[in-house]
């Protein structure tokens, strides 16, 4: 997750003072002693740091607060709030053209921080909104740049448009435009050409673009595993070409991390998108309120519910007969492979445990969900027969050992797998299916069958 490093430590700060029970000032003093040096490290701007702790600190010493029922979470909740309203506090959303006119996107940033991939990123959600996309490929000098971006407006299933790498991106930029005109197109998204650093010519190319064409819009695509330069990036294309949002790649790591922290405070630009994965899918908006919740170890529920109704393809019929078989424990292993498929459109388990909070401390989620157990487990299911997988009473030793075969493994595996799945039957029978008394991986259910 973005900001790991970072959560770790605030959440440490925070179990100290729930620690404590009452709190005086010089305990809170301390402990935001202890979380100006976590947001240094992350490399958040020290200006943002200071201002953040000092509104913080005025909150959380008083009277009101150090004598209340539980002064502890009165300070997490002052530094949630604080720490939603740096980095925006609401959230900020691509601006259309009214009706059917052409709103026009230009993406702009340093070569090397997925400028290309995002674009192709952006296609697929305003897709998903009945958008009509045309990507225009402005980006002659990078080698493969054309090609890449042709690729994944292909996987997309939006349309590119590109005059190879002879032409001026100017000229490019002008006859995409009047293609999206001509051809009724809703947006068109402008992928430019980036440098290894900013330079005159790169911005006077991104100048006459919009000289040339009318730009609704300029986003300027940042590495957030660059931190603070990410914030120092984002304020010179500002000054010299103006932007309307920043869009962050490489979310998904932990090397420093400060730029999503930084952004908004110093450049008073929003962030609108988080790239998180190199998946074409995986582009989140940002959401700071949710963003905090996630960096304070409090989970992300709501963005775990987006993915699910985004990504899962089932209909309301299969999905309550599903329900409906879970609570009376009929839940099949045709059931299984579609979790297992379902689980995979929303970036897997790991992704989907980090959202959900509470985990114990210290776990390495990459690391604790094993993959190639979950493949083995994919394997011995779809060894079986269609008759066995909707009705598992089928499967004697012969049957079982005719299934290891097929997956490649062994019988006592095959066994331990169907033994577990037997028990997560018996499981959601008496969970009605509902889950009422909290989500918990039972035994060695979620270690076998989900590779955790």
């Amino acid at each position: 997750m973005a900001l790991e490093s970072l959560s770790d430590k605030l959440q440490n700060v925070f179990k100290n003072l729930k620690g404590k029970g009452r709190l005086s000032e010089e305990d809170v003093k301390l402990a935001l002693k202890e979380v100006r040096m976590a947001l240094l490290e992350a490399d958040v701007n020290f200006k943002v740091v200071k201002q953040f702790v000092k509104g913080v600190e005025e909150k959380a010493i008083g009277e009101e607060v150090l004598n209340g029922l539980n002064p502890a979470q009165t300070v997490i909740k002052i530094v949630r709030d604080e720490m939603t309203d740096l980095m925006g506090s609401e959230v900020t959303e691509i601006k259309y053209e009214p009706g059917k006119s052409l709103t026009v996107v230009m993406m702009c940033g340093l070569q090397g921080a997925g400028k290309t991939t995002t674009a192709a990123k952006l296609a697929g959600k305003m897709k998903l909104k009945g958008k009509k996309i045309l990507l225009a490929a402005c980006d002659t000098y990078r080698p493969a740049a054309i090609t890449q971006l042709e690729v994944n407006a292909k996987k997309q299933e939006v349309d590119c448009f590109s005059m190879g790498d002879k032409e001026n991106p100017v000229k490019i930029a002008k006859a995409a435009y009047d293609k999206a005109v001509s051809e009724g197109y809703n947006v068109l998204i402008i992928d430019t050409a980036g440098r290894l650093h900013i330079d005159e010519e790169m911005m006077q190319e991104l100048k006459d673009i919009k000289n040339e064409v009318t730009v609704h819009q300029t986003f300027l695509v940042v590495d957030a595993m660059t931190g603070q330069e990410a914030v120092n990036v984002a304020s010179d294309f500002d000054s010299q070409i103006g932007i309307d949002g920043v869009i962050l790649s490489k979310s998904d790591s932990d090397t420093r991390g400060g730029a999503a922290l930084s952004v908004k405070a110093v450049t008073g630009k929003p962030i609108l998108f988080v790239g998180m994965g190199e998946k074409l899918s995986d582009l989140e908006p940002f959401y700071p309120d949710r963003m905090t919740s996630r960096i304070l170890g409090m989970g992300d529920v709501l963005t775990l519910i987006d993915k699910a109704q985004e990504n899962i393809d089932i209909d309301e019929e299969t999905s309550r007969s599903m329900a409906e078989r879970m609570k009376k424990g009929r839940f099949d292993f045709n059931d299984y492979l579609e979790s297992l498929k379902q689980m995979r459109n929303m970036g897997g388990l790991s992704s989907i445990l980090g959202m959900l909070g509470g985990m114990p401390k210290g776990v390495d989620l990459d690391s604790a969900v094993n993959e190639k157990q979950m493949a083995r487990s994919e394997a011995i299911v779809l060894s079986m027969t269609p008759a066995e997988r909707s009705d598992p009473k089928l499967l004697n030793p012969s049957r079982k050992h005719r299934i290891a075969r097929g997956a490649g493994v062994d019988i006592s595996e095959v066994n331990r797998f169907i033994k577990q799945f037997e028990q997560s039957q018996k499981l959601m029978k008496q969970m009605g299916g509902a889950g009422k008394r909290g989500f918990k991986f039972p035994g060695g259910l979620g270690k076998g069958m989900f590779g955790f």
